[in-house]
């Protein structure tokens, strides 16, 4: 099960809202319904989570490009919501590096069964997401939540405590 809400700080304080990530299929898409959430350029919060496996928070300031901190990429690249946060330049891949180059396939019927690919052999594969967190892990710093307060956070309680800690915690609980 999964839970998205939006938190934009404004002059009055946190403001919370549903949001649906359905139409959202890229960073861009969810930076976008961000910033839409805050006519007036504020820090908007999406939180992201699913249910005892991970958690996302992705800041928007204004125009600048979106800051991301996912609690377990591995969780997440399993997840279509996950993917959407998990950009190659976060997981630090080039751009196009999990794509397979078919190219470079045999398919005559002769590869090697599953799992004893040339990948699994050097890695590749198994390291391509990590089960750790990602991304930047001081981007609520400033509002209160250290880098080692985020990084010790479970996923069934993560975006209750965030929100606690940014005096948030009621507002949020209106969009559950």
């Amino acid at each position: 099960m999964y839970f998205a809400a939006l938190l934009a700080r404004t002059e009055d304080g946190w403001e919370a809202s549903d949001t649906e990530l359905d139409d959202v299929e890229t960073l861009s898409d969810l930076a976008e319904l961000a910033r839409e959430s805050s006519p007036e350029d504020d820090t908007v919060l999406v939180l992201i989570e699913q249910e005892d496996a991970w958690f996302g928070v992705v800041r928007i300031d204004g125009e600048d490009d979106p800051r991301i901190y996912v609690s377990d990429a591995a969780a997440a690249a399993r997840s279509s919501y996950g993917e959407i946060l998990l950009t190659d330049e976060l997981l630090g891949r080039e751009p196009g590096d999990d794509d397979t180059d078919l190219d470079a396939l045999d398919l005559d019927g002769t590869e090697e069964p599953d799992g004893d690919s040339d990948d699994d052999e050097d890695g590749t594969a198994a390291d391509a997401v990590p089960h750790s967190p990602v991304g930047d892990s001081e981007i609520l710093d400033d509002l209160g939540v250290s880098e080692k307060e985020l990084k010790a956070l479970d996923a069934d309680d993560a975006l209750g405590a965030i929100a606690e800690a940014l005096g948030a915690a009621e507002v949020l609980e209106t969009v559950r």
